[in-house]
């Protein structure tokens, strides 16, 4: 299959592909005489299961970690171990979202009760961080 198969039978770009295949999630696939990079089937399997453990939250350095795996035997354990890693930063992503949202809560509910000031109390905190 020609790079451009694999990308929209995988449903991404070319350029995800090449990048995939720079950081070793995909092997590099031998050339046509003409140079064409010729990818096997499985190249469009290995790429869903990237985009899908990609989908979970796991990093591309986990995926990686994953991809290996795959191929031993009893790794079940390791594949759970890496998942409940993931668990724990999902949940830490979820509370910093949360505060994100608490902040930005209290400056929309500032800037629709503010005075004629004139200045705006969302572009005051952000130019306060700023220093």
């Amino acid at each position: 299959m020609k790079i451009s198969e694999v990308a929209r039978e995988a449903g991404v770009g070319v350029e995800t592909i090449r990048y995939y295949e720079r950081r070793g999630l995909i092997p590099n696939p031998p050339r046509s005489a003409s140079g064409y990079r010729q990818y096997e089937p499985d190249a469009v399997r290995r790429i869903a299961f990237v985009k899908r453990a990609q989908g979970l939250g796991f990093t591309l350095v986990e995926i990686e970690e994953l991809l290996g795996l795959r191929v031993t035997p009893g790794t079940c354990t390791a594949v759970e171990e890496q998942a409940t890693r993931t668990i724990a930063r999902v949940d830490e992503r979820l509370r910093d979202l949360r505060r994100m949202r608490a902040a930005l809560s209290d400056l929309v509910e500032a800037c629709r009760s503010r005075t004629n000031s004139g200045e705006c109390p969302i572009l005051s905190a952000l130019d306060a961080g700023e220093r």
